[in-house]
């Protein structure tokens, strides 16, 4: 069962989807071609699927362990240390990483295989938010774009948006657990989950 459910599964993301995939057991999905991937503790990842709970204001989004992978613009990856910086979250450490070119994540079953695989595999990954079906991918994930947090346009949010949202989830769980010994950091990223832009998105 479980390697029907594998083959039927790469079927999918290969020739429904048309993403790329990665050969090999377990079977990954090809980051930095189609999509990237930002990746935080499941905590952090499911604060933000409550905050941003309508399906079109993120793309995908997978939970693989106590991790979870939010898909992203192709670029991502390249685009995120300079973005932190500008949020002002430059030097602060942050169990936020992304998965970009010449990398992979692993696959998630197709969603309607996804309780049978986890009966043979609870580590298995799984889709929290599929794919949405009759939608390219790239027109579905948080890019470098400016828009507002749930603006009723039906567009994902921006990506300066949902990493700021991260950033300041997973520094709460940084406080709070107190595994890093670092300084509190809360300014323009908190003012963008706050719902309010910093000066330079506005001018």
């Amino acid at each position: 069962m479980p390697g029907t459910a594998v083959a039927y599964g790469m079927g999918w993301y290969e020739h429904e989807l048309r993403w790329p995939v990665a050969e090999g057991l377990p079977p990954g999905l090809v980051t930095g071609v189609r999509f990237d991937a930002l990746d935080v503790p499941a905590e952090a990842g499911f604060a933000i699927l409550g905050r941003f709970s309508r399906p079109d204001q993120l793309g995908p989004v997978a939970l693989d362990g106590h991790r979870i992978r939010l898909l992203t613009a192709a670029g991502t990856a390249e685009e995120l240390p300079g973005l932190l910086e500008w949020l002002e979250w430059g030097g602060i450490r942050l169990d936020l990483a992304a998965l970009g070119a010449g990398q992979t994540m692993r696959a998630p079953a197709h969603p309607e295989w996804a309780r049978r695989e986890a009966a043979y595999d609870r580590s298995a990954p799984v889709w929290l938010r599929p794919p949405r079906p009759g939608f390219d991918v790239e027109s579905t994930v948080p890019a470098l774009r400016v828009t507002g947090q749930a603006d009723g346009s039906g567009e994902p949010i921006g990506l300066p948006a949902l990493v700021a949202a991260l950033a300041t989830a997973c520094h709460r769980i940084t406080l709070r657990t107190g595994r890093l010994d670092q300084p509190w950091a809360f300014s323009y990223a908190s003012r963008m989950v706050a719902g309010t832009r910093p000066r330079s998105l506005t001018s």
